[in-house]
C-alpha cells in the first residue's frame, strides 16, 4: 500500500470517529493501569462493571494492596481469569510502592517490569495516559491492518513496528484508536461490515462481505 492511500484512509477514520479515545471508564492513570490488566481477553464493557463497583471503595496502589488477593478478586470474580489478574495486580500494586512511590511509571521498560503487564498493555498506557505516538497492536488492530493491508505482519509486533514505520506523523497518536473502534464495530471479525465501512474504497481485502 502506498503513502497516498494510508494517508487518505487515516484522514476518513478521524472524520468518521471524531473522539478516538479508550472505552474503558478510569480518573487516574493507575486507574486505567488496571482496567488495562482487567481487559485481557475480556471487553470494555466488563471491564467498566467491574471497575465500577472496585473504584469507588480502592482506587490506588495502598487501597488494592490492602485488599489482598481474596479481597481484590470479590470484585473482579465476573472478569475471566480473575484469579491471574487479581494475583498480578496485588503484586503490580507492591511494586508501585516498593520501587515507584506509588506512581505508574512513564517508561516501556518499568511499566514491563509490572506483574501482568507486556508489551501491549505499556504501549495502551504510553499512548492514552502518557500521550507518546505508540501503537498497541490488540486482535482489533491486527485484524484491521492486515485485512485492509495499512501494515501487514504475521504477528503483533511484526504489525506494530510496520504501523510505527507507515502511519502518517499526524495521526500517530490517534491510530490506536481510530483501528480499535474501527475493528470493534466496522472490520469486525467474522463479518466485515464493508457496506457501511468509509475506507471500503481504499481497503485492499480480497474477501469484503456486502449486505444484500
Amino acid at each position: 500500500m502506498n503513502k497516498g492511500k494510508r494517508l487518505e484512509i487515516f484522514s476518513k477514520l478521524a472524520i468518521a470517529i471524531p473522539k478516538p479515545e479508550t472505552e474503558l471508564n478510569f480518573d487516574s492513570t493507575f486507574e486505567l493501569l488496571i482496567s488495562v490488566v482487567l481487559s485481557a481477553q475480556a471487553t470494555d464493557k466488563g471491564v467498566n462493571k467491574a471497575t465500577a463497583i472496585l473504584f469507588p471503595v480502592a482506587n490506588t496502589p495502598q487501597v488494592i494492596y490492602d485488599l489482598g488477593e481474596e479481597g481484590l478478586k470479590h470484585y473482579i470474580k465476573t472478569i475471566g481469569l480473575y484469579n491471574t489478574k487479581g494475583a498480578n495486580i496485588i503484586k503490580l500494586c507492591r511494586r508501585l510502592l516498593d520501587e515507584f512511590q506509588g506512581i505508574v511509571p512513564e517508561t516501556r521498560a518499568e511499566l514491563e517490569s509490572l506483574a501482568g503487564v507486556g508489551r501491549k498493555t505499556a504501549n495502551v498506557i504510553l499512548n492514552t495516559a502518557f500521550g507518546q505516538p505508540v501503537m498497541a497492536v490488540d486482535t482489533h488492530i491486527f485484524r484491521v491492518s492486515n485485512r485492509t493491508h495499512i501494515a501487514k505482519g504475521k504477528n503483533v509486533l511484526e504489525v506494530e513496528l510496520q504501523l510505527d514505520k507507515h502511519v502518517p506523523k499526524q495521526y500517530k497518536l490517534d491510530a490506536h484508536h481510530l483501528l480499535i473502534l474501527h475493528g470493534r464495530y466496522t472490520c469486525i471479525a467474522r463479518k466485515p461490515r464493508c457496506s457501511s465501512c468509509v475506507i471500503e474504497d481504499l481497503c485492499e481485502f480480497k474477501e469484503k462481505v456486502y449486505a444484500e
